[in-house]
Order: structure tokens, then C-alpha cells, then sequence
């Protein structure tokens, strides 16, 4: 049994509308609330959002019969909650059952001692899924166009692309090698012991015997050896790789063996791929090290564990590399972020035209773009040029007559200068829980990545409505000052 939110207050509880605010507060709890507020009280939002989380999340509960579960409203609260502060979900659960305020938006009164506990908000925000938080989105923006907007005023848009950072160690040959030997080797020895074998009974210590292997190796590349041709490396790699080989050898003849004796499909097709991911490592360790080979960059997996992660490198003063993933936003000059997308092994030339395209999809009335030189290509040019009236897109290179006029126009060079402030909106998501991932899969990464971009536009909203009520509040103090000033007088 699940519900969008209850409907009948219980004793103690305060109205989600009335709950107040310490004006004063510069937190930023309060403003992601004010903003969480101004969404449940607008009616056809509250409604068009809570029918979206009806028909996503487990639209086969019962809504009548059952145990009751976590209410809807509630899971995109906490999950809004933990990407504004970028925190992890321990201190999440801290809040949401000791933050009066918060438990006050979730529905809980005085006399209500509900306690939250860390694996129910887990399991319950990892139900958000990327499409139904793009959706909600959508209808976030709408009502903050209606907040700052013109009705038929048309949109201009500014488009960037930046690094997203997955919860990975830096990559080396060995390391990788060394975490899906530890891997294979753990389960083969757990799965031994449950068949009542002998035979890896001492997993523990061969694991620590590769790994001693894999210092002494790291420590003659630190010798400051300039060549991998070096005797002393080779000598170190090459016995990693051999005693590797055998525990791969034992650890095939014992899975034939276990497969006939306890058989147990999901374990073996896990320590296939295990063994999938040392061979791999094997082979081009021996070709990088041994044969001086260089290994193309098609073949590298840089995480076992987050095998989406891309080595990717834009050039930044000071940051060589980022192991993550690509993400681009098109941000409007109201400060929302209109539409993103994560780029999978994508560069900026191949997103420009569908950035703009779905974007419009949700907001026709955008009809200016600007963009880096990196999203510049000749189909893009002609294909931005039509779906856009002002498509400020610089050209690379040196550039013929008509081209140079285009680009010394007044309308292009205003795009141009407004550009750079989608670095702000950048920024702001880096702030906000969008500088590196801790979440798993790929599909993890994108739910994080759509949850970050609905959590920075509410909190826009936040921040408009606390503005406003902050100037209210200036000038009902400066009229109950002046009255005072004539009373007294």
C-alpha cells in the first residue's frame, strides 16, 4: 500500500503551507523547503506530479490493501533533500528524523515519532527513475517561468558540457588486475566452503601473496625507472603475471568442479566475469610492459566496478584527466536548467542539435542558443540555423566574409557575452552534490545526474520566493517603523 501523501492530518501535524521559515536563516535547507512549499501548494503542480509519481514508481501496489509504505511525496523530498546538500544518506536519515522543519514537510507532527532508517530511504529514492525526474522537471521550470516569465516572451538558452566524476581509483595495469583476482579468488573460496571443499582453504593468503607481487612491482616503477624496458620492472610484472595465470588456471578446474558438485548458475556466471576482467588485464599488461606495446584506448576499462567511467581530458589548467562522465545542460537566462543529457562516449559536436531539439520539445519558445566552439561542425551550423533564430555558435578556424559578419553582429556577440554564465549554473550543481557520483551503474549515474538537475531548479524556485518574502519583510518592518516614528511624534 502506498499513497502520494496522506490526506488526513493527524494531531500535532502543521499544514505544509503553513509552515514558517526563519527569514534570516542563511542555510540552505530552508530555501530547497521554501521552494518544496511553493511546488505542493500550487494545486495542478502538486496534482500533475503526484499523478507522475503514481503512475512511475510501482504502479502495481495496491493503494488500498497492505502494509503502508514510504509516501510518494515524501521519497522526492528526501531525495531533493540529499543532492542540495550533497550529503550521503546517513545524514539524511539524521535530518529526517531530527529536523523539525523537515519532518514538518514530510507530514509528521509533534506527537508523531516516526523514525526513518537509512536501507527504507535507500530502497525508496533509488525507485526515482531518469525519465520520471526529466518529467517532473519539465513541470518544475514551467512554474518557474510563470514566476519570472512574460507569457509570450521567447527564451534564450546558453549550452555547456562538463565532467560528472564516478567513485573510482585511479586506474593502473596491475591495480585493476589485482582487484578482479581478489574478486574471483574471494568467491571461489566462499563457494568451496559451502561445498565442504578444502581446496581453497587458503584464499585469504594467496590473495595477500598477489598483492605483496603488485607493491614490489609499483615500487620499481616509482624508482624513477624512465623505461618499461628496465630488467628490474619486467622481472617484478613478469612474475605477477605468471602465479596470476595459475590461480586463473585452479580457479577454472575448480569451478567445473563445483558446478557438478553444488551447482549455483548466478555464482558462476559472477566469477566469469571476474575471471573475463583478469584476462583481459593479463594480456595487456604483458603486451603494455613486457612487449612495449601501446595499448589502444578502445580496449581500456578504467573501473571494474563502474565500467562506464571514460578517461577524459578537456585541456583545465591544473586537471590533466577526469574519470567520469560527460554531462551537457542547457540552462536559460532565468537561471533554469531547461534540459541535460548524459553523454556516453558522446563529444560536444554530437549532442548541439538534439540539446536543442528536445528542449523545444518542452519549451517551444526557445529560439536563442549559445554554445562553444567545441559543439561547432558544419551540419550543426546548418541544422541550429533552422531550428533557431539566432544560433550563436563560433565557427573554428579562420572565417570567410559572411561568416565574420555573422559573428560581429550585435545579436550574436549579446548571445556571446551572456554565454558565460553557464558556468554559474555549473557550478552550482558541483556545489550541489554534481562534482563526483557516489551512486552505482550506469543507471544509477543518470538517476543521480536528472535528481541533481530537478534539485538545482527547486531550489531556484527557493531562492525567488526568498527574495520576495525577504523584501516583504523589509517593508512591513520599515511601515510598523514609521508608525512607531508618527505615534512617538
Amino acid at each position: 500500500m502506498r499513497v502520494a501523501h496522506p490526506k488526513q492530518m493527524t494531531l500535532g501535524e502543521v499544514d505544509i503551507s503553513q509552515i514558517q521559515f526563519n527569514p534570516r536563516s542563511r542555510d540552505d535547507i530552508p530555501r530547497i523547503l521554501r521552494g518544496l512549499q511553493h511546488v505542493y501548494m500550487n494545486e495542478s503542480l502538486r496534482e500533475a506530479i503526484f499523478k507522475l509519481l503514481e503512475t512511475e514508481i510501482q504502479p502495481t501496489v495496491s493503494k488500498r490493501v497492505g502494509r503502508l509504505g514510504m509516501a510518494l511525496w515524501n521519497i522526492l523530498v528526501l531525495g531533493v533533500l540529499r543532492l542540495d546538500l550533497n550529503a550521503d544518506y546517513d545524514r539524511i536519515v539524521e535530518l529526517a528524523n531530527q529536523h523539525i522543519t523537515l519532518r514538518q514537510m514530510l507530514g509528521h507532527g509533534v506527537y508523531n515519532d516516526y523514525e526513518y532508517n537509512y536501507q527504507s530511504i535507500v530502497d525508496n529514492v533509488s525507485l526515482l527513475t531518469p525519465e520520471l525526474l526529466e518529467k517532473i522537471n519539465t513541470l518544475v521550470v514551467q512554474e518557474g517561468h510563470v514566476l519570472v516569465k512574460k507569457a509570450e516572451e521567447a527564451l534564450h538558452g546558453r549550452c555547456d558540457s562538463f565532467v560528472v566524476e564516478t567513485h573510482v581509483e585511479y586506474p593502473t595495469d596491475i591495480g585493476l588486475l589485482f582487484e578482479a583476482m581478489r574478486q574471483a579468488m574471494t568467491l571461489m573460496g566462499r563457494w568451496s566452503e559451502e561445498a565442504g571443499q578444502t581446496e581453497w582453504r587458503q584464499y585469504r593468503h594467496n590473495i595477500k601473496q598477489i598483492k605483496r607481487l603488485v607493491r614490489a612491482a609499483q615500487r620499481c616503477k616509482h624508482r624513477k625507472i624512465k623505461d618499461d624496458s628496465n630488467d628490474a620492472v619486467k622481472q617484478a610484472h613478469s612474475e605477477l603475471l605468471n602465479i596470476s595465470r595459475d590461480y586463473l588456471v585452479k580457479i577454472q578446474e575448480s569451478e567445473q568442479a563445483l558446478m557438478q558438485l553444488c551447482p549455483d548458475a548466478l555464482r558462476q556466471q559472477a566469477l566469469q566475469g571476474w575471471i573475463t576482467h583478469a584476462l583481459r588485464q593479463l594480456d595487456q599488461t604483458e603486451r603494455r610492459v613486457l612487449n612495449g606495446e601501446v595499448i589502444p584506448h578502445s580496449e581500456k576499462v578504467f573501473s571494474l566496478y563502474q565500467p562506464h567511467t571514460e578517461w577524459i581530458s578537456k585541456g583545465k589548467a591544473g586537471v590533466p584527466v577526469e574519470l567520469g562522465m560527460r554531462v551537457c545542460i542547457l540552462e536559460d537566462r532565468y537561471r533554469f536548467i531547461l534540459h541535460h543529457q548524459v553523454m556516453e562516449k558522446e563529444t560536444d559536436d554530437k549532442v548541439a542539435v538534439a540539446m536543442v531539439k528536445e528542449a523545444q520539445k518542452k519549451f517551444p519558445c526557445l529560439r536563442v542558443v549559445s554554445f562553444d566552439k567545441g559543439f561547432h561542425s558544419p551540419e550543426n551550423q546548418d541544422v541550429l540555423s533552422t531550428l533557431l533564430d539566432q544560433a550563436a555558435l563560433p565557427r573554428k578556424g579562420r572565417l570567410n566574409e559572411a561568416a565574420r559578419q555573422h559573428e560581429q553582429s550585435e545579436e550574436f556577440r549579446h548571445a556571446r557575452r551572456q554565454h558565460a554564465s553557464v558556468e554559474s549554473a555549473i557550478n552550482a550543481l558541483e556545489i550541489h552534490g554534481l562534482d563526483r557520483c557516489p551512486d552505482d551503474g550506469i543507471d544509477g549515474f543518470k538517476r543521480y545526474v536528472a535528481l541533481a538537475v530537478l534539485t538545482r531548479n527547486i531550489h531556484r524556485i527557493g531562492d525567488i520566493l526568498w527574495q520576495r518574502d525577504r523584501q516583504y519583510e523589509r517593508r512591513r518592518q520599515a511601515a510598523r517603523q514609521g508608525h512607531l516614528n508618527r505615534k512617538a511624534a
